[in-house]
C-alpha cells in the first residue's frame, strides 16, 4: 500500500535535495519526520522488510538500482516534479515510452554525482596514474589552470606529464564567448581573461611533457574529464556552471554507446579547434 505524503512536503528545500542526490537514506527519513511513519510502514510501502529501511537509513546500504528507484517511487506516491529530482520519468512518459534515464539500459553509467566536487576525490585519485587525460571546459581555471585546480597537482609529477593531455577551452574571442558571459551574469571581458590566464599556467605546465590545448568556438554543452578509460560528464546550461551540474560517471563498455559518443564529440572538435599550445 502506498505511503501518502502532502504536495507540500515534496516541495520542501531538504527533500528536493534529498531526491536530486538520490539520497534514499536522508529522503527516508525526512519521510519518517513529515509523515510520522515507521521503518516498518515504510518497507511496507517500498517494498523492503523494516532491516532494509533501517540499513539504509543508517548508511549501511546505498540504492543505486533503478528498479528499486521506480519501486520507492511508486511506494511513497511521488508526484512527477519529484519523480524528475530522481531523475525517473514522469508516470505520463514512462507508461508512454519508457524511462527516461535508465542506468540498466545503460551499464556504462555507474554513478551520478550531485555535482563535480562530490567526484574530486575519485578524479584525483584516478588523475595520479592516468595515462590519457581530456579535458573539455569554458576557462580550465578550476580544472588545470591554477596550482590548487582539481587536476593540475595531480598531473605535474615527478616523472613528468601523462603520455597525452588534450585540453579543449572555449575561444576568447568567439561569439559564443560573448554569449556564455551573457548567461552566467559576467563580463566579457571577465571571462575572456580568466581563459588566457588559463592558457597561461598551462604553458608552464607543457614545459614538462605533452600537452596540446586548443580552442573551440561553439556554445559550451558539456564538461568532460576523461582519465584513461572513465569520464566525467557535466553539463552547462543557461542557468549553471558545468562544475555545479550534476555528474555522471561514464566507463568504456564494448558497446555502451555514451561513452564513445563523447569521445567521439572530443576528437571531432578537436578536428575543427586551433591549437595553441
Amino acid at each position: 500500500m502506498p505511503l501518502v505524503l502532502s504536495e507540500r512536503t515534496w516541495q520542501h528545500a531538504d527533500v528536493r535535495n534529498a531526491l536530486r542526490e538520490r539520497n534514499i537514506a536522508g529522503l527516508f527519513r525526512l519521510v519518517q519526520h513529515h509523515s510520522g511513519a515507521s521503518q516498518a510502514r515504510i518497507g511496507v510501502a517500498v517494498g523492503m522488510n523494516q532491516g532494509r529501511v533501517n540499513e539504509i537509513m543508517r548508511g549501511r546500504r546505498e540504492v543505486s538500482r533503478l528498479d528499486v528507484f521506480e519501486r520507492i517511487a511508486e511506494g511513497l506516491a511521488m508526484p512527477d516534479n519529484a519523480r524528475r529530482q530522481l531523475g525517473l520519468a514522469p508516470q505520463r512518459e514512462r507508461h508512454a515510452g519508457g524511462a527516461a534515464f535508465d542506468l540498466a539500459a545503460f551499464p556504462e553509467a555507474v554513478r551520478v554525482y550531485s555535482d563535480q566536487a562530490a567526484a574530486a576525490t575519485e578524479i584525483q585519485h584516478l588523475a595520479r596514474t592516468a595515462r590519457e587525460v581530456d579535458v573539455l571546459a569554458v576557462r580550465g581555471l578550476g580544472l588545470l589552470g591554477l596550482r590548487d585546480s582539481l587536476l593540475r597537482p595531480h598531473l605535474d609529477r615527478e616523472d613528468g606529464l601523462p603520455a597525452t593531455v588534450r585540453v579543449l577551452l572555449l575561444s576568447p574571442d568567439s561569439p559564443a564567448m560573448a554569449r556564455r558571459a551573457a548567461e552566467i551574469g559576467e563580463s566579457v571581458e571577465s571571462l575572456a581573461s580568466g581563459v588566457l590566464l588559463a592558457e597561461a599556467r598551462l604553458r608552464e605546465l607543457a614545459e614538462a611533457g605533452t600537452l596540446a590545448v586548443y580552442r573551440y568556438d561553439s556554445l559550451p554543452v558539456w564538461r568532460i574529464i576523461r582519465l584513461d578509460s572513465t569520464l566525467y560528464v557535466g553539463a552547462f546550461t543557461g542557468t549553471w556552471e558545468g562544475h555545479e551540474s550534476a555528474t555522471y560517471k561514464l566507463v568504456r563498455t564494448p558497446h555502451g554507446p555514451l561513452y564513445h559518443g563523447f569521445l567521439r564529440l572530443f576528437d571531432s572538435m578537436i578536428d575543427h579547434a586551433q591549437r595553441i599550445i
